[in-house]
């Protein structure tokens, strides 16, 4: 124990195995001997303890690392609190009474917030990477999908054709903005709360400009009272995970969709699918599922801690141990599912023709012809109504755009003359658009360049 000696008796065995975090924060082990290895430097430097026992408390704590890496050794969570403590026993064991010097001017109370801004600073960026590539496996599809027709939908009514290559684009802009939200997590964690102390500093010379230096911050925290219960950071990613597996989620139940037989637009490859323990024939996207099913655990994350975190006095508690389950859940279920639905995305195959004839019959130009309608100078309500009344006569009849003459138009309004047939034709609907934002071809690929060269 770190913290023994004003008490008579050990902690009782079954209080141990509830209070310890080990097998959680043994996640921050690299961390936890970056932030000590700089707090041992900065000890040297300061004369608090000597070049000796610096070079030996360094030695030790990489030793310690490669052991860790190489499998050679193992802390037992039935033994220790965390692993900050177990970290310091393995170095007791291997240094000896130098050990005991690495903590000077050092609580647990800033050593966690240390190492826990450390692991936040370094998996920002690489979920930012993560979501890159996913963006450039969708720009990739999008580039040979420019005018592959699909239906747009609102309200989960077909609304009007669309391209797949904006259909995909659109998630292009979400991951964007998931990637702004990690990169705000990664700057608001460039303060080092490394010699806070307990929570009111120390009195000894600690060189607080050093340790920050040394750990690559910008500049150390200015109150040590918010550094070592500020949590704010890991509630910021949390929210990223979510909002992120949110996106995530949301396609995933369009893949479900698009693989249906109704639907018919994509096949997902047998690498990502699985199969039916009774029925021969199945083949289900269990992958987008999954990924659908585990954005609610990440959201509980997201609440659990919060509410955790709602009620605690300034500064230090013990429940901010709860802290780490949800961190490292949410960013291994996450980054995961990044990976996974790249991987389907990857190795699906898109039928390309799906939709063309389709969509010539039924309703989804109405908008067009309204906006033919509205540059003969009538009224946009007004053309609203002419052409409902133009779909409400063909639905009676049981017909379609795809059956309409000239006479049936003229039938409905006398503003109509030949050129209105134009808009009723599938094969230039996506040309048409003009407005930036759109999904005609041209302003697509545009965008598609655009993206190209961000990414790149």
């Amino acid at each position: 124990m770190l913290w023994g000696g004003r008490f008579k008796e050990k902690l009782n065995s079954k209080a141990l195995k509830f209070s310890s975090s080990l097998k959680y924060d043994i996640n921050l082990l690299s961390e936890d001997i970056e932030g000590s290895i700089a707090q041992a430097e900065m000890l040297a430097t300061v004369n608090i303890i000597s070049n000796d026992e610096k070079d030996k408390i360094v030695f030790g704590l990489k030793k310690i690392e490669d052991e860790w890496n190489n499998n050679t050794w193992s802390p037992d969570p039935d033994n220790y609190e965390d692993v900050h403590s177990a970290i310091e026993s393995r170095l007791f064991e291997l240094i000896g009474d130098a050990a005991g010097k690495l903590h000077t001017g050092r609580s647990r109370n800033d050593q966690i917030a240390t190492d826990l801004a450390l692991w936040v600073r370094k998996n920002s960026s690489l979920i930012s990477e993560l979501l890159s590539t996913f963006q450039k496996t969708l720009l990739e599809i999008s580039s040979g999908n420019t005018e592959t027709l699909i239906p747009g939908y609102t309200h989960f009514q077909r609304a009007q054709p669309i391209s797949l290559a904006f259909h995909l684009l659109a998630y292009i802009e979400m991951l964007e903005r998931d990637k702004s939200r990690f990169e705000f997590v990664g700057q608001s964690v460039n303060q080092s709360p490394l010699g806070s102390g307990a929570m009111a500093g120390s009195t000894l010379p600690l060189d607080r400009n050093l340790t920050s230096k040394k750990l690559g911050f910008t500049e150390p925290t200015g109150n040590a009272l918010d550094s070592v219960s500020n949590r704010d950071f890991i509630l910021d990613f949390l929210n990223a995970c979510s909002i992120g597996m949110m996106h995530l989620s949301r396609f995933s139940e369009e893949l479900v969709i698009w693989s249906t037989s109704e639907w018919n637009f994509i096949k997902l490859s047998d690498s990502f699918t699985t199969g039916s323990s009774l029925m021969p024939q199945k083949k289900n996207p269990d992958m987008a599922e999954l990924i659908r099913g585990k954005t609610g655990r990440v959201y509980g994350n997201y609440i659990a801690f919060i509410s955790t975190m709602k009620s605690l006095p300034l500064s230090y508690n013990r429940d901010l141990q709860e802290d780490k389950e949800p961190l490292f859940d949410s960013f291994a279920t996450y980054s995961d599912s990044l990976e996974i639905i790249n991987g389907m995305l990857l190795s699906a195959e898109f039928n390309k023709s799906r939709f063309i004839e389709e969509l010539k019959g039924d309703f989804s130009l109405a908008t067009d012809l309204a906006d033919w309608i509205v540059q003969k100078q009538v009224p946009f309500r007004e053309a609203h109504k002419i052409v409902g009344n133009l779909v409400q006569k063909l639905e009676s009849e049981g017909r379609n755009f795809k059956s309409v003459t000239l006479s049936d138009l003229k039938s409905i309004s006398s503003v109509f003359d030949e050129t209105a047939m134009e808009c009723l034709q599938m094969e230039t609907a996506l040309r048409r658009k003009k407005t930036y934002g759109s999904p005609n071809p041209a302003i697509v690929k545009n965008r598609i360049e655009f993206w190209k060269k961000k990414l790149s």
